[in-house]
């Protein structure tokens, strides 16, 4: 059992957390975690304080809990939509457009996967090391298979991660434009051809 959330054993119990989760996650993008309380976050989803407290010990827990889940959310969506890609390019196309729909649907996410930077370093380079891990692997069997060239599938990851997340901030989240094919075609651009003549 993780150790920042005490499981519920009913049905009515997980009704109850996925309440809290849901309004933490508002809490936290309307006023940040500093800014936000305990008691918002019983208030928004309709239970007392001492509700909030069966399931978390403390907001940061309730913080942890909503960070790790959405890795889970994002890497599920991510999985489904590569699994019946024939190469490399074709899931990393089908993985970037999955990643920005997640976005488009989520407008919160950044500001909550990004806040933990502040609040705890290790749980913001947990949430992106767990991705590159996975993505690493995924890298070495597409460079075995002569897919991808020679480079460090580390720093790839990292600089794979690093495109999708700010075409993403700057396209979908701050500027408003839901224009998802026009953005995974110009990222599949430079990564099909690079940026030099």
């Amino acid at each position: 059992m993780p150790e920042y959330f005490n499981e519920p054993k009913t049905k009515r119990g997980k009704a109850t957390l996925d309440k809290i989760i849901k309004a933490a996650a508002t809490v936290f993008y309307e006023k940040g975690f500093y800014g936000g309380s305990i008691s918002d976050i019983a208030r928004e989803a309709g239970v007392g304080n001492g509700t909030f407290y069966i399931y978390f010990d403390s907001k940061l827990s309730a913080y942890r809990y909503l960070l790790v889940e959405y890795g889970k959310r994002i890497r599920a969506k991510s999985s489904k939509a590569i699994a019946g890609c024939s190469s490399r390019k074709e899931a990393e196309r089908s993985g970037i457009r999955s990643f920005f729909e997640f976005v488009w649907e989520d407008q919160g996410i950044f500001n909550i996967i990004w806040e933990s930077l502040y609040i705890d370093k290790q749980l913001f380079d947990d949430f992106y090391t767990t991705f590159s891990n996975s993505y690493v692997s995924r890298l070495k069997q597409a460079q075995a298979d002569g897919e991808v060239r020679d480079i460090d599938p580390k720093v790839l990851s990292y600089v794979l991660m690093g495109i999708t997340n700010f075409v993403a901030l700057n396209s979908l989240v701050l500027k408003q434009e839901n224009n998802i094919d026009f953005l995974v075609d110009e990222v599949m651009k430079v990564l099909e051809t690079g940026i030099f003549c």
